[in-house]
């Protein structure tokens, strides 16, 4: 659980392994525990700049932990404006079940209807990105995005081996 936790919340480990991030700073923390960040995402054509703040719980009875956080550009041309997420990790038999959700408002207008799938996959792709790292020990780099394209090579990060959808949801598998 450890190892998970700080992959995902240390925000150099976290900009190695998920595509939808290329740095991620921390700025300070509010009164009540919360990180403040500043993200980027670098393009071919620009780099999208935004802020967040985020607030992990450690701690639960249950042994479960939670990680929310919200997230805002001024940038006109990003794909995704504001929106906010959650990270639940869950024990489950010896291993960690990682369920998160996420929603943002559409930079784009109607051309949201290729983004959404586009970041939904990259998502995904990005999770068994990190899931290879903690349980085979493969550094993220070993991957880059194209290695999507490397078919000879079964063991790359893949997307499809991601639930994107809640269990009996729609395009559950």
């Amino acid at each position: 659980m450890n190892a998970v936790w700080t992959a995902t919340q240390n925000p150099v480990a976290h900009a190695r392994w998920d595509l939808r991030f290329s740095r991620i700073v921390p700025t300070g923390t509010t009164t009540d525990g919360a990180t403040t960040f500043d993200y980027e995402r670098a393009t071919p054509v620009r780099v999208i700049r935004g802020t967040g703040v985020s607030l992990g719980e450690r701690d639960r009875p249950d042994g479960t932990r939670t990680s929310a956080l919200r997230f805002d550009t001024a940038d006109r041309l990003s794909p995704l404006q504001s929106g906010r997420g959650y990270w639940r990790y869950v024990p489950a038999g010896g291993g960690i079940r990682f369920l998160t959700g996420y929603d943002y408002a559409p930079g784009w207008g109607v051309l949201d209807l290729v983004v959404r799938p586009v970041i939904g996959w990259a998502t995904a792709w990005s999770f068994d990105r990190l899931r290879i790292w903690l349980e085979r020990g493969e550094e993220p780099e070993r991957w880059p995005l194209r290695s999507v394209l490397w078919f000879w090579r079964p063991e790359r990060p893949r997307a499809a081996r991601c639930r994107r959808a809640p269990e009996g949801g729609r395009h559950s598998r």
